[in-house]
């Protein structure tokens, strides 16, 4: 047998060592595109007409921080617990979310945080000016207008107070809103937050036009927040029947406690939240309610869960039908009604009607006018527009000399008449005062544009103040700029609620609270449009190590030094907080 030889081969492998570090080759002299953090504006920010930090909102929600949360609320909206029961929420109609399955459910979590911290008795900490002014505000009318300024104008540093001719604060949060879509102990706590900042609210105290000319010298400003209480008229034969009555001293009077028993069928003339109020509250009470609206059902300017919720509990509604004359005949109201049909449209986009056919009658056993309301004083009418008087968004001021400042807020000059929309006017009358006292007249305008959210004219308390917020870009995020692979499909939760027979039993909020295990689910189906969350994929993307993370993985930065702008680091940003822009020369 050969003889086997254990004599090992080896072959050596030499590999070049060195102990130089390569930190000398500096590869971002390689850059052309330079990418960079860059936090901008979400579209349902943009869309909510308090400017409230949304994206912001739902990332400290998600993560359990709920007070932090209604903090960042209170920055910019004094009603969270109001605004997330009667708000009708256009920054859901702006969600990127519902381009991928269906839009996060704002008005709920916002809900949610403000009954959570009521529930915990917890204590805002509301960011403010230490500096107190000279100058003193008065303010007509205890509504959500006047409440709201009275807030905003206490934490810039004037000192107000609230004239109210009714015997309780709320205005049409306490009067016009039924306890089923907004209890009064909610109401109570949200008023009474704002009069801990020491706000006095002179309850009983109506003010008449003299009051202007009084003002002079004790006030530098007045802001009016009056609200609209005059009920307009149908303009018909008998509409001044006894019986015939007005749809919100009708819900005024349910505030009080008086619950009527109605029976038999039951007119509510209109298409507002308020006709639809009344006929829900009609059924409440034992009647049969009718909606007739001269216009289609699509051009009701009720909110649309409110019209959805009163035909689940039996409200009947008649479009396209317009009053022309109201009798009496054997102890019921005879309606005379003509049809009406679209033809084209109106110049604010509804459909115009015109009659159609012969008229036709219905018999009632009562009814109700409720398709709007006036200035009650023509005092409180904004002035005509002149070098002295500037129109803004959602207020009007007027700089007459010899006299305060006037500010027409609320119902008397917001765009649209919603409790949002009071918000937005006191927000942006609050801050025009401020740079009028602190800046001059020359620097109004300015000073307005850069307090605005996205696009505007949704105006930011926390840019104004020089807040972080002031450092986000105005762009708004597109659902096209989200990196949507991101994300995973996940339904969005369904508000649970009382069922019809159930409402019908009485005046119980009918909306319930949703679980902190639900709103933290919920929260999480925001993207987060424009903001760092601190997924840390721009960290672990980038090839040559040049993210660097501050103490604790919080702040982020790039060292250009060695970044080559390849620009993976914005691709995979799924939120788009990041910009990739060209490299400016040396």
């Amino acid at each position: 047998m050969e003889k086997r030889n254990d004599t090992a081969k080896t072959s050596l492998l030499i590999l070049p060592r060195t102990f130089t570090s390569t930190e000398a080759n500096k590869t971002g002299s390689w850059r052309y595109l330079r990418p960079r953090y860059e936090e901008k504006t979400s579209p349902c920010s943009n869309a909510c007409p308090a400017g409230e930090d949304i994206a912001r909102i739902e990332m400290l929600a998600e993560e359990g921080l709920f007070k932090e949360a209604w903090e960042t609320i209170l920055r910019e909206n004094p009603f969270p617990a109001i605004c997330g029961r009667v708000c009708f929420h256009p920054c859901e109609g702006r969600c990127n979310r519902k381009e991928f399955d269906e839009a996060v459910a704002i008005h709920q979590i916002e809900r949610f945080l403000a009954d959570t911290a009521r529930k915990n008795d917890s204590k805002p900490v509301i960011v403010g000016r230490n500096e107190k002014r000279p100058e003193k505000i008065a303010i007509a009318g205890a509504g959500p207008a006047g409440l709201a300024a009275a807030y905003f104008l206490t934490r810039l540093g004037y000192g107000c107070e609230i004239f109210e001719a009714r015997e309780e604060a709320g205005g049409i949060l306490r009067w016009g809103i039924p306890p089923y879509r907004l209890p009064l102990d909610v109401l109570q706590a949200e008023i009474a937050r704002i009069q801990d900042l020491g706000i006095p609210i002179r309850t009983g105290t109506p003010l008449g036009p003299s009051f202007l000319s009084e003002a002079r010298g004790k006030y530098a400003a007045v802001f009016l927040g009056c609200g609209h209480s005059r009920p307009r008229g149908l303009g018909i034969p008998g509409e001044d029947l006894e019986g015939v009555e007005e749809g919100l001293p009708f819900l005024a009077s349910i505030r009080r406690g008086d619950m009527p028993k109605i029976s038999g069928p039951v007119a509510v003339v209109g298409g507002g939240n308020s006709a639809v109020d009344v006929a829900r509250s009609v059924a409440r009470l034992g009647g049969e309610s009718w909606i007739l609206y001269r216009r289609r059902r699509e051009d009701m300017p009720a909110f649309e869960t409110e019209i959805l919720q009163a035909l689940e509990e039996g409200v009947k509604i008649r479009e396209l039908l317009a009053p022309v004359r109201l009798e009496r005949k054997n102890g019921r109201f005879v309606f005379t009604l003509q049809p009406m049909r679209v033809d084209g449209k109106d110049v604010d986009g509804r459909g115009r009607i015109v009659p159609d056919g012969d008229v036709e009658t219905m018999e009632f056993a009562k009814v109700f006018k409720a398709i709007g309301e006036e200035a009650g004083e023509d005092w409180y009418r904004p002035p005509a527009e002149d070098r002295d008087v500037l129109r803004l968004s959602n207020c009007t001021v007027s700089m007459k000399p010899g006299l305060p400042v006037l500010v027409y807020g609320g119902d008397l000059a917001a765009s649209l008449k919603s409790v949002v929309h009071a918000v937005a006017s006191a927000k942006e009358g609050a801050i025009a005062l401020d740079i009028l006292f602190r800046e001059g007249r020359e620097n109004l305008s300015g000073g307005l544009l850069k307090c605005r959210v996205g696009e505007g004219p949704s105006l930011s308390m926390e840019i104004h103040l020089g807040g972080p917020r002031g450092r986000r870009s105005s762009h708004i995020v597109s659902y096209s700029e989200i990196n949507a692979d991101y994300f995973q499909m996940a339904p969005r939760i369904t508000q649970p609620r009382l069922l019809p027979e159930e409402r019908l039993k009485g005046f119980d909020e009918i909306d319930l609270r949703i679980s902190a295990n639900l709103a933290i689910r919920e929260a999480g189906r925001c993207f987060n449009c424009g903001l760092c969350n601190q997924c840390d994929n721009c960290f672990l993307f980038c090839p040559d190590m040049s993210i660097h993370r501050g103490e604790g993985g919080t702040d982020r930065w790039i060292d250009y030094d060695y970044c080559k702008g390849c620009g993976l680091c914005a691709a995979e940003c799924p939120r788009n907080a990041m910009v990739l822009e060209e490299e400016k020369g040396s």
